[in-house]
């Protein structure tokens, strides 16, 4: 695959040795020649020092053939534009855009972007780990706005798994102490051991949490 990633800062340079590593050809763009520093000797790619969105930059790095662009500057108006140039212009059918300052993400959401906000994300799971140290996110969907959590049962006879939903959240399986993981029973009760997958947001995940205390978990 071919792809290209605009901005080589920590979280580019990163992106870029992974992709290189699978064996995917990939260029990175950034105005900054110095950044090139961050990049991992391993990387095995090309670079090329430009302002992404000065004429013929995008076309130098091969954005006709491009199956994929990342845009991971620490400015999210640039990403916003590239982003969008690169999935309306040159019709890339894979495009994701870094969100830098939550402020902003809903410039990307207006323009229908694929984004990543890595600091509301990253504040969002310190908060869980702080507020609510039982339950274990294990899969964020989209910038974390539901994620699946692992939910030890506390102890034999805690209630049936249907118990275990509401509005907010969802029970999605339950892995037995005894026996395989399965989709959940409404009238199987639970044991000390089992371990309940369950789908939230963060208002249902605060619920689960404080049911938890609630209930002398």
């Amino acid at each position: 695959m071919n792809v290209i990633i605009v901005g080589c800062g920590r979280v580019g340079a990163e992106l870029a040795l992974l992709l290189s590593r699978r064996g995917h050809d990939v260029t990175v763009i950034d105005h900054v020649g110095s950044s090139f520093g961050h990049l991992d000797p391993a990387y095995r790619g090309r670079t090329i020092e430009a302002e992404p969105l000065a004429e013929g930059v995008l076309e130098k790095a091969g954005i006709r053939e491009a199956q994929a662009l990342a845009t991971v500057t620490d400015s999210d108006p640039v990403n916003a534009v590239v982003a969008h140039v690169a999935r309306t212009v040159y019709g890339v059918p894979n495009v994701v855009a870094r969100n830098y300052d939550p402020r902003w993400l809903v410039l990307h959401e207006a323009m229908g972007l694929t984004s990543v906000s890595s600091t509301a994300w990253g504040a969002q799971r310190i908060e869980e780990l702080l507020e609510r140290p039982r339950l274990r996110a294990v899969f964020s969907a989209g910038n974390g706005e539901v994620e699946l959590y692992e939910l030890p049962v506390p102890r034999r006879g805690w209630g049936a798994p249907s118990a275990r939903s509401s509005r907010h959240s969802l029970l999605a399986g339950v892995a037995h102490a005894r026996g395989p993981g399965q989709p959940p029973e409404p009238e199987r009760v639970l044991s000390a051991g089992d371990i309940l997958h369950v789908t939230a947001t963060l208002e249902g995940a605060g619920q689960l949490g404080r049911r938890l205390e609630a209930e002398g978990a």
